[in-house]
């Protein structure tokens, strides 16, 4: 592939990874991604074109509001950083295609959704419906599209009926223990909270999975992100209920975008050990 296709790639990445921040920032708030030009959360004035160059206004303006000179989040260059990379990644592997294209878009609500996730403990099902949408149709054919379909209601649904056993081992559990220090004044009201063991969100986000990567792969994924979570989870051991609540998409994210890339080495050495 030639360099300047690869460079357009990275171009156009930084550019979506740019809006990408507009996205993070206000779909939590339930605000307009499409009306209201971007502004200072800081002091509220709006910017300049000059001002959204992205990663180059940031770092001309060292990190800081042109009007106010309050900070700027590192979070705007790095998620135009991470969009370009994606992007690239994406080309280098597939070339400039719109089925790369696609893909790509996928990898960037992936990135939207672990960004959200990781600041507000939620997954908004509007990005995720658009990353099971980019994965589902980053195919090359119309079977390759509802190939991606298939495994995208696979996984889905082992993932729901994953919840389900999880959540009625772990409602059960709870209920068994209160069982024992019910007495004659309490034990005809039965107050056992229903305890999810994941959420909705992460079901969808196994969907994209499972449209990108297809069942083995996919498996994989998630066994990696399992591994790629269990130092921070160990980290977190003996503090609040709350702050052991670790925020998942994010490994799934990059557990799915390193299957993804290496995903030919990753199958020989299943076909090879098992």
């Amino acid at each position: 592939m030639m360099e300047y296709d690869l460079l357009l790639a990275f171009i156009l990445g930084l550019l979506i990874g740019s809006f990408l921040n507009v996205v993070i920032i206000r779909i939590p708030k339930d605000e307009s991604i499409v009306f209201g030009g971007s502004h200072c959360v800081s002091c509220g004035n709006k910017l300049k074109p000059w001002h959204n160059i992205p990663l180059l206004s940031w770092i001309l303006l060292r990190g800081k509001c042109a009007y106010c000179k309050s900070s700027v989040s590192l979070q705007y260059p790095l998620v135009e950083l991470l969009s370009g990379v994606i992007f690239l990644a994406i080309a280098f592997k597939y070339g400039l295609s719109f089925a790369s294209f696609f893909i790509a878009l996928s990898f960037l609500m992936l990135l939207a959704l672990s960004v959200i996730d990781f600041k507000y403990k939620m997954i908004p099902d509007s990005l995720n419906l658009l990353a099971i949408f980019f994965a589902v149709f980053g195919a090359w054919n119309v079977e390759g599209v509802m190939t991606n379909f298939t495994n995208a209601l696979l996984f889905s649904g082992g993932f729901t009926l994953l919840r389900f056993a999880l959540s009625y081992y772990l409602t059960s559990s709870v209920f068994r223990a209160g069982i024992k220090t019910k007495t004659s004044w309490n034990r005809h009201y039965d107050r056992t909270p229903f305890i999810e063991a994941m959420g909705e969100g992460d079901i969808m986000v196994a969907a994209t999975m499972g449209a990108l990567l297809g069942v083995k792969l996919g498996l994989f994924a998630i066994f990696l992100s399992a591994l790629l979570a269990l130092p921070v989870m160990l980290l977190l051991l003996g503090r609040s209920a709350e702050e052991q609540r670790v925020p998942f998409v994010p490994f799934l994210a990059i557990a799915t975008f390193i299957v993804f890339l290496y995903d030919s080495q990753i199958m020989n050495y299943i076909k090879a050990n098992f």
